[in-house]
């Protein structure tokens, strides 16, 4: 692999990004039309109905299965930025800086860390503008 940047940083599963995503949506898309055409027919309308219920419900899952182990990483990696902050200055993060800016900050490298962190707090950086800001690139390749 090479080495990650700014560029390269994010991760997509192929598999779950654009494949079961699209055919999620088709599936939507197609027991939508079916519960359309069953819409005068009681024999019909049941079952389709329920099968646009459970797509939604399969969207949903789809979604949090992806959105809760991104929760639960960035709650780690707050920890360990806090910690890495600590280390360095004896002193937590500023409280200021929202989970989103410090997980931008993770690709700081050791030598730039501190001041890109204060900088964040200091002038409400956004999350992509900390991850452009970073000079010396510290990879992360655990991200989920």
């Amino acid at each position: 692999m090479s080495n990650q940047n700014y560029e390269n940083h994010a991760q997509y599963v192929t598999a779950y990004h654009k494949v079961i995503l699209p055919i999620l949506f088709l599936t939507l898309v197609g027991s939508v039309v079916n519960l359309y055409q069953s819409w005068g027919e009681h024999q019909r309308i049941y079952s389709a109905s329920l099968i646009v219920v459970l797509t939604v419900c399969l969207i949903f899952t789809f979604l949090f299965a992806r959105t809760f182990p991104l929760k639960a990483q960035d709650r780690a990696i707050r920890a360990e930025e806090n910690l890495r902050h600590f280390a360095m200055t004896g002193k937590l993060l500023d409280p200021r800086l929202s989970v989103k800016q410090v997980v931008g900050l993770r690709f700081a490298s050791d030598e730039e860390f501190v001041a890109l962190a204060r900088k964040a707090a200091e002038e409400s950086l956004t999350p992509d503008a900390i991850k452009k800001a970073v000079k010396n690139w510290r990879a992360d390749t655990y991200r989920v």
